[in-house]
Protein backbone atom coordinates (compact mmCIF):
# COMPACT_ATOMS: atom_id res chain seq x y z
CA UNK A 1 0.00 0.00 0.00
CA UNK A 2 1.35 3.39 -1.00
CA UNK A 3 1.20 6.07 1.70
CA UNK A 4 1.39 9.69 0.59
CA UNK A 5 1.69 12.42 3.20
CA UNK A 6 1.15 16.10 2.48
CA UNK A 7 3.80 17.96 4.44
CA UNK A 8 2.06 21.28 3.69
CA UNK A 9 -1.34 20.17 5.00
CA UNK A 10 -2.94 21.58 8.13
CA UNK A 11 -3.79 17.98 9.07
CA UNK A 12 -1.09 16.52 11.35
CA UNK A 13 1.07 13.84 9.75
CA UNK A 14 0.04 11.18 12.30
CA UNK A 15 -3.64 11.82 11.44
CA UNK A 16 -2.93 11.63 7.70
CA UNK A 17 -1.12 8.33 8.21
CA UNK A 18 -3.88 6.91 10.41
CA UNK A 19 -6.53 7.97 7.87
CA UNK A 20 -4.65 6.34 5.00
CA UNK A 21 -4.23 3.10 6.93
CA UNK A 22 -7.97 2.99 7.64
CA UNK A 23 -8.61 3.68 3.94
CA UNK A 24 -6.28 0.79 3.12
CA UNK A 25 -8.32 -1.48 5.39
CA UNK A 26 -11.60 -0.22 3.90
CA UNK A 27 -10.36 -0.79 0.34
CA UNK A 28 -9.12 -4.29 1.11
CA UNK A 29 -5.49 -3.43 0.41
CA UNK A 30 -4.85 -4.22 4.08
CA UNK A 31 -6.58 -7.34 5.31
CA UNK A 32 -7.16 -8.62 8.86
CA UNK A 33 -3.94 -10.16 10.15
CA UNK A 34 -1.70 -8.39 7.63
CA UNK A 35 1.56 -7.22 9.19
CA UNK A 36 2.50 -3.56 8.98
CA UNK A 37 6.04 -2.22 8.87
CA UNK A 38 7.74 -1.52 12.17
CA UNK A 39 7.55 2.02 13.49
CA UNK A 40 11.21 2.57 12.69
CA UNK A 41 10.96 1.08 9.19
CA UNK A 42 7.84 3.03 8.18
CA UNK A 43 9.27 6.26 9.59
CA UNK A 44 12.43 5.75 7.52
CA UNK A 45 10.42 4.89 4.38
CA UNK A 46 8.29 8.04 4.76
CA UNK A 47 11.17 10.23 5.98
CA UNK A 48 9.25 11.26 9.08
CA UNK A 49 9.88 11.06 12.81
CA UNK A 50 9.30 7.65 14.34
CA UNK A 51 7.15 9.25 17.08
CA UNK A 52 4.72 10.33 14.33
CA UNK A 53 4.31 6.74 13.13
CA UNK A 54 4.06 5.50 16.71
CA UNK A 55 1.30 8.02 17.44
CA UNK A 56 -0.69 6.89 14.38
CA UNK A 57 -0.26 3.22 15.31
CA UNK A 58 -1.26 3.85 18.94
CA UNK A 59 -4.34 5.81 17.85
CA UNK A 60 -5.45 2.98 15.55
CA UNK A 61 -4.74 0.44 18.29
CA UNK A 62 -6.96 2.40 20.71
CA UNK A 63 -9.72 2.54 18.10
CA UNK A 64 -9.49 -1.22 17.50
CA UNK A 65 -8.05 -1.26 13.97
CA UNK A 66 -4.60 -2.61 14.86
CA UNK A 67 -2.97 -4.98 17.31
CA UNK A 68 0.51 -4.24 18.58
CA UNK A 69 2.62 -7.15 19.83
CA UNK A 70 6.11 -6.83 21.25
CA UNK A 71 7.44 -9.78 19.26
CA UNK A 72 5.04 -10.02 16.31
CA UNK A 73 4.94 -6.30 15.60
CA UNK A 74 1.92 -4.39 14.31
CA UNK A 75 -0.86 -6.22 12.49
CA UNK A 76 -4.26 -5.26 11.13
CA UNK A 77 -6.84 -6.39 13.69
CA UNK A 78 -7.39 -10.10 12.92
CA UNK A 79 -10.45 -10.44 15.18
CA UNK A 80 -12.76 -8.15 13.19
CA UNK A 81 -13.05 -4.42 12.86
CA UNK A 82 -14.61 -2.20 15.51
CA UNK A 83 -18.33 -1.63 15.18
CA UNK A 84 -20.39 1.54 15.17
CA UNK A 85 -20.45 2.91 18.69
CA UNK A 86 -21.91 6.02 20.29
CA UNK A 87 -18.39 7.46 20.46
CA UNK A 88 -17.91 6.86 16.73
CA UNK A 89 -21.26 8.50 15.94
CA UNK A 90 -20.21 11.56 17.97
CA UNK A 91 -16.83 11.70 16.21
CA UNK A 92 -18.57 11.48 12.83
CA UNK A 93 -20.98 14.30 13.73
CA UNK A 94 -18.11 16.44 15.02
CA UNK A 95 -16.19 15.96 11.76
CA UNK A 96 -19.20 16.48 9.48
CA UNK A 97 -20.46 19.62 11.25
CA UNK A 98 -17.85 22.06 9.84
CA UNK A 99 -18.07 20.47 6.39
CA UNK A 100 -21.84 20.85 6.35
CA UNK A 101 -21.56 24.45 7.55
CA UNK A 102 -19.06 25.33 4.84
CA UNK A 103 -21.18 23.61 2.19
CA UNK A 104 -24.20 25.65 3.30
CA UNK A 105 -22.26 28.93 3.35
CA UNK A 106 -20.99 28.21 -0.17
CA UNK A 107 -24.53 27.61 -1.40
CA UNK A 108 -24.55 23.84 -1.67
CA UNK A 109 -27.97 22.34 -1.12
CA UNK A 110 -28.62 19.66 1.46
CA UNK A 111 -29.39 17.22 -1.35
CA UNK A 112 -26.03 17.96 -3.03
CA UNK A 113 -24.20 17.54 0.29
CA UNK A 114 -25.95 14.25 1.07
CA UNK A 115 -25.31 12.96 -2.46
CA UNK A 116 -21.60 13.81 -2.20
CA UNK A 117 -21.39 11.95 1.13
CA UNK A 118 -23.22 9.00 -0.40
CA UNK A 119 -20.94 9.01 -3.46
CA UNK A 120 -17.81 8.93 -1.27
CA UNK A 121 -19.29 6.08 0.77
CA UNK A 122 -20.25 4.14 -2.38
CA UNK A 123 -16.74 4.65 -3.74
CA UNK A 124 -15.35 2.95 -0.60
CA UNK A 125 -17.83 0.09 -1.06
CA UNK A 126 -16.77 -0.28 -4.69
CA UNK A 127 -13.07 -0.49 -3.73
CA UNK A 128 -13.85 -3.01 -1.02
CA UNK A 129 -15.53 -5.20 -3.60
CA UNK A 130 -12.28 -5.31 -5.57
CA UNK A 131 -13.26 -2.99 -8.43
Amino acid sequence: MLVELDLQSEIPLYAQLADQLVEGIASGQLKPGDPLPSVRSLAADLSINLHTVNKAYQLLKQEGFLQVHRKQGVVVQPDGMPGVTAAFREKLKRQLRPLAAEAKVRGMTEAEFVEMCAAVYRQRQKHEGGD
